[in-house]
């Protein structure tokens, strides 16, 4: 195991890298703890939870809402969770995303932290506070940034992801080679996703890298008023098209990271658009799609990225390389509806 602190403007996340399940118990005692799951995770790791308050989620975006988070509450008061309690989240995107805001606003603020159990988890989810929920077609609309005090990575447990949840994860690291790491690019250019599942050191190494650059980004710009907006190259579309159609968050933004490619050539030069999507591909994830573009324009208009009539989209200049520049609201929508 290796243990790395990241500081952040007021506070610190440890990351247990490489760690088992067991080692939670000496970073946040079960006797002031309560562990906030999904069934799809209870189900499978049953003894992992033993000695642990636990609260058990539904499982699915749908449920990621206010009312799910209001459903907890009332279980924490239940319990006597007072401010010494430490919430863990222990699940993939929704349920660290919802155990975050709810230590968040539970008592004004409780400790908490996560052991991630998707590829989605480990590279991004989990990582850089924000912690939300939807609200109707929005993704993410409500929510706050707030520092889990501790990450635990238990890479055993990816051992019952399915096949589809490799693949939805697989996005978010693409997107991370695409805006900063050529080499990681290349890397990727090199294997399969089942070259990941099958080798432990290979996706270790991986989920560490990719860890280790979102960790710098959103040091460098926490409450992403400058270059953490990177991190959102493919969602501005890709999360608008997620909200109308039954996708993956990773389809999702493959399909996003398509459409700003394409957006990238005309605005930047970008030349790579085929060597993307070639990548996207060869990974198991859609690129080009028919979808509405009136309705996605229509959503991507309320997307938390806008400033007044401008949204501020992430492009690639090259492989690598990502940029982010103020498109005026118009010819946004233009450019959107001529796309392949």
């Amino acid at each position: 195991m290796e243990l790395k602190t990241v500081k952040f403007s007021v506070s610190s996340t440890q990351f247990y890298f490489g760690a088992s399940m067991s080692h939670l118990k000496k970073i946040a005692r079960p006797a002031s703890s309560v562990i906030i799951t999904d069934e799809h995770l209870f189900d499978a790791h049953p003894d992992k939870f033993r000695g642990y308050n636990t609260i058990v989620l539904k499982p699915g975006e749908e449920h990621k809402v206010q009312d799910t988070v209001s459903e907890i509450i009332e279980q924490l008061v239940e319990m006597q969770a007072d401010r010494q309690t430490t919430l863990v989240g222990v699940g993939g995107g929704v349920v660290t995303d919802i155990t975050g805001y709810t230590a968040s606003v539970y008592m004004r603020g409780l400790k908490f932290g996560f052991v991630p159990t998707s590829i989605l988890g480990l590279v991004d989810a989990s990582i850089g506070g924000k912690n939300g929920v939807d609200l109707g077609d929005y993704k993410n609309m409500v929510g706050t940034i707030r520092q889990p005090s501790f990450i635990l990575h238990d890479y055993s447990l990816l051992a019952s992801l399915p096949d589809h949840e490799w693949v939805n994860g697989f996005a978010e690291v693409i997107k991370h080679a695409c805006i900063t790491d050529a080499a990681m690019f290349r890397e990727l250019e090199k294997h399969t996703v089942a070259d990941y599942r099958r080798d432990k050191k290979l996706v270790s190494a991986l989920i560490r890298r990719n860890t280790l650059i979102k960790t710098k980004v959103v040091q460098g710009d926490e409450f992403e008023k400058g270059d953490r907006r990177l991190l959102n190259f493919g969602h501005t579309l890709g999360h608008a098209v997620e909200t109308q159609y039954e996708l993956s968050h990773g389809e999702a933004i493959s399909i996003g990271m398509t459409a700003a490619c394409q957006l990238s050539e005309q605005l930047t030069g970008f030349k790579h658009t085929a060597k993307v999507t070639a990548l996207l591909g060869q990974y198991g994830l859609p690129t080009y799609a028919a979808f509405d573009r009136d309705r996605v324009t229509e959503v991507m208009t309320m997307d938390k990225k806008r400033d007044r009539k401008e949204m501020n989209y992430v492009l690639l200049s090259r492989i690598g390389k990502g940029v982010v520049k103020a498109i005026p609201l118009k010819q946004l929508g233009r450019m959107i509806r001529q796309l392949d």
